[in-house]
């Protein structure tokens, strides 16, 4: 039997898997994904995939449930339908914030929606730029973790000059060292308090940011509510110009009207996720593509060759 590769969508990116098998040289393949009147999802696929080793492309971004959803019972198909192996292409990991017990009776979702995945016949994970990285532990099958570093580094190294690299939160210093470490240039990090989900306090600045030009810099955007109030504090301590990049653009909720009202100049995002409408339509926003990045993971998965070279 060949050793042939197929890739399949759901309806949660369709672009960019059109986009992975443009780099890819492969035509998308055939599936149709559509909810039936009650709201239940329905999945037929399109083509013979006996022996064949199959890459699912769906983020599991807002609406998180429903793309959850295509992406379990897309891969049950495609078990029934005898595909040699199952990789879920996951760009952006949906429940990734719950990733642990943080009181006492409340679930650990990430791990469930592993398990999920799992059971109906996943044999590898590609994701990228998980929440926390203890994620990937959660599965008992291989899993490849990419980072958007390299696109969203070209980037900063082309756009702007005399950069600080700024980490919202304590939880993300590694990453931003990360940064700044391969930019050559220094690290501020915000100490903030947060109140209750989707809301906190920014404190204050730790590090000199006078004068220099600020980049943010975090995994995802949601409310943009850490953004904007870490921006504000930027500014008041003499910061040139705030700038801020993340690799998932969730934006939801006032996360369009905080960010066109805030001091920040501009948002970088990668194409994990899809942008809605008002987001598109945002002066202030750049994206990115990660595609190509995805696509050489996926070809270097399917013949068997090492991933860590794209590793940052």
């Amino acid at each position: 039997m060949p050793n042939r590769m197929k890739i399949f969508s759901g309806n949660a990116n369709r672009e960019m898997a059109e986009e992975i098998c443009k780099y890819l040289g492969e035509p998308l393949s055939k599936a149709e994904v559509k909810k039936f009147s009650d709201g239940e999802i329905s999945v037929e696929i399109g083509e013979n995939v006996r022996g064949t080793d199959v890459f699912v492309v769906q983020p599991t971004c807002p609406p998180v449930n429903d793309h959850l959803m295509e992406l379990i019972i897309m891969i049950d198909a495609l078990r029934r339908a005898s595909a040699r192996r199952i990789t879920a292409v996951i760009p952006y990991y949906g429940y990734a914030r719950q990733d642990r017990k943080v009181r006492p009776r409340v679930p650990i979702t990430s791990k469930a929606v592993a398990e999920m995945l799992m059971a109906v016949g996943t044999r590898r994970v590609l994701c990228m730029d998980l929440h926390a990285g203890q994620i990937q532990g959660f599965f008992n099958i291989p899993v490849d973790h990419l980072y958007a570093a390299p696109v969203i580094l070209k980037y900063i190294r082309e756009s702007f000059n005399d950069v600080i690299m700024v980490s919202p939160d304590a939880g993300g210093v590694e990453r931003t060292r990360a940064f700044a470490k391969r930019l050559n240039a220094e690290l501020a990090i915000i100490d903030k308090r947060r109140e209750r989900a989707n809301e906190c306090e920014a404190l204050h600045v730790i590090g000199d940011v006078s004068g220099k030009t600020a980049v943010l810099l975090d995994d995802m955007v949601d409310t943009a509510g850490t953004l904007c109030g870490a921006a504000a504090k930027l500014m008041d301590r003499g910061a040139k110009e705030v700038h801020a990049c993340c690799s998932h653009p969730v934006l939801s909720g006032p996360a369009i009207t905080r960010l066109e009202q805030s001091c920040i100049k501009s948002l970088v995002v990668t194409n994990s996720i899809p942008l809605r409408e008002d987001a598109r339509n945002c002066d202030k926003i750049k994206v990115l593509s990660v595609s190509e990045l995805l696509g050489e993971a996926i070809s270097r998965i399917h013949s068997e060759d090492s991933v860590s070279y794209l590793f940052v």
